[in-house]
This record gives structure tokens, sequence and C-alpha cells, in this order.
């Protein structure tokens, strides 16, 4: 059979149960109508794109529960989304949280798409919050932390290290296998992007140990688990929203530290060579390169698939 992304599932089996609770059938057919046509079609395609991860799933039923909430809030105004106004849109915007007019955004703009409220109606702009970043030399204390202390659990080093070298969400971390470190001869690599990165002396000595003592693996059913970070399901890996919350716990914030892994990169190295390197797209290393006013605005377009010699993500020690 093919294989079935879990999260979907999930989404799927909650659905039923939340449309069963809205009282309006009116209401009922609008949101599954919403789901039919905008939030499903856009988790099949992440599922089969990639795969759909636990905040994805949940930012998705969140999007059904404010539209949900937003209809309700409308028949409280003797309004419907039909006659909904300017004025409507102004009052929730005004008395709501950034997620929650964030989650309401996908359905009033699919409402209006579809012609079931007004077109004209203006959604106001998003707010852009920066999401604070670790300075370098906090990663560098987090780095060489993750590598000395052995009284933080070895899969948080292994994992930490990752984040805080080669700027990896903690989703692609999960998703990583034992056969994405590759031992060629004295050299250690991550295939992370292509080429696969270097992988500096102290962080090889590190994943190689983590391999051998990975946990999950004594369960009757995951003995042979090729995940990098098994889960406690069998043949599933460690869930990303566990794992970043451990890491917070050991003072390794997964945004921050990716945040300053990836600008001190684009600093040393030019955004095409990071971009392929470590499997970000070229347009969010320019972005983030003209955030941090990098030198590399003007490299010279070219092959950029080889590891430039003796390259490797910058660690403790290095000057």
């Amino acid at each position: 059979m093919p294989a079935v992304d879990k999260y979907l599932c999930s989404f799927q089996r909650w659905l039923p149960g939340h449309l069963a609770r809205i009282a309006d059938a009116e209401h009922v057919k609008t949101i599954k109508l919403f789901a039919t046509w905008r939030v499903l079609p856009r988790l099949r395609a992440r599922a089969e794109r990639s795969h759909i991860t636990p905040s994805v799933r949940r930012f998705a039923a969140e999007q059904i529960k404010y539209a949900t909430a937003f209809l309700q809030w409308l028949g409280e105004r003797s309004s419907t989304l039909a006659s909904c106004g300017q004025i409507d849109i102004d009052a929730w915007w005004a008395g709501n949280t950034e997620h929650s007019r964030t989650c309401l955004r996908a359905f009033l703009s699919w409402a209006m798409q579809s012609r079931r409220c007004r077109r004209a109606l203006s959604i106001p702009a998003m707010k852009v919050s920066r999401r604070a970043v670790l300075s370098e030399d906090e990663r560098l204390d987090a780095l060489g932390r993750l590598l000395t202390d052995a009284e933080i659990p070895m899969r948080l080093r292994a994992a930490g290290v990752i984040v805080l070298l080669y700027a990896q969400p903690v989703s692609p971390i999960v998703r990583l296998s034992v056969d994405d470190l590759i031992r060629d001869g004295d050299t250690v690599l991550l295939r992370l992007g292509e080429p696969a990165s270097p992988v500096p002396a102290p962080v090889a000595a590190l994943l190689l140990e983590h391999i051998a003592n990975r946990d999950n693996m004594n369960t009757a059913t995951n003995p042979a688990s090729c995940w990098l970070f098994p889960g406690r399901r069998a043949g599933q890996p460690f869930r990303p929203d566990h794992l970043s919350a451990l890491l917070n716990e050991v003072g390794v914030p997964a945004a921050a530290a990716r945040g300053a892994a990836i600008r001190q990169q684009l600093l040393e190295l030019p955004g095409p060579v990071v971009a392929d390197a470590l499997g970000y797209h070229n347009k969010t290393t320019t972005r983030l390169l003209n955030e941090t006013g990098g030198t590399w605005s003007r490299y010279a377009a070219g092959d950029h698939t080889r590891s430039p010699a003796g390259w490797a993500p910058r660690g403790p020690g290095d000057s």
C-alpha cells in the first residue's frame, strides 16, 4: 500500500468531529467547503512534496477553528459572511491577537476568491516580527558545551550541533538517516544538500558515537531503524516539536540558533554555495545576506555544485 502521512490522516480524522460541534448548518457548509477546497489540498501537496510536521498540522486545524469563530462572531453582530463589510473586518482585527489574524487570513482570501463575501474587502497587512538570533559568541559557547558536556543527553548534543553548525530546522534534522552521515576514508560528510557538507573532527566523533548508541532502538519492532534520531514509535523518527522543546531546555533555542548559524555562514561564504550545501533556497540566502550586510552580493555565477577545498562550517577554535 502507498505510504500515508500520519498528520494528514490525523487532520482528516479531526475535521468531522469539529464540524459536528458547529450548531449553524450554513456555517458547517462553509467550513466544510473551506477545508475541502483550501486547507486539505495544501496539506496533501505538502505531504507529496516532503512531509507534514506537527506544527503544520496544528496550523491547519487553527485555520479551521478561527474561521468557525469568525462566522460565529459575525452571527452575534447580526451579520453573515456574504454581508460582511470592511467595518466588520477592522473590528475583528482590532479585537484579536496577531496569531488569530494570521490563522484567519487564508479563510478570508478563499471567501473573496470564491465570491462568498465581497471581493473589495481589504485584509490588513501582516506584521513582520524578527526572531531573536544568538550572537556569534553565544552560538560558539553553546556549541562548545554540547561537544564537551556529557551530562546532556547524547541525542540532544548531536541534534544541537547540527542546528548550531549547519543552520538546519528541527523538522529536516529528524528526517536524517544514518546513511546521511558519510564516511570517506578519514573524512566524514553530512548530506544536507548537494554537495554533502564536511564535518569537523570533534563533531564527527560526536555524531558517530550517537549512531552507535541511539535511543529508542530496543523495542521489538525498532531494532533496525535507519533514522538518525529514532522515535518511540516503530519506524518513525523523533517528533520535531518534542526535539525542539528538549533543545530549548538545554539552552539551545532552535530558531535563534539556526538564525545565528546561517548568518555566520553567509558572512563567510557566497549565498549560492551556502544554499546548495545546507539545503536552503537561494532566495532565502539572498534575503538573509542582504539583512546581514554580507560582502558576497556580487558573487560570480557558475558551477557551485562542488565544495570549496577545505570548507567546513565554522566551529570552536576556528579563526
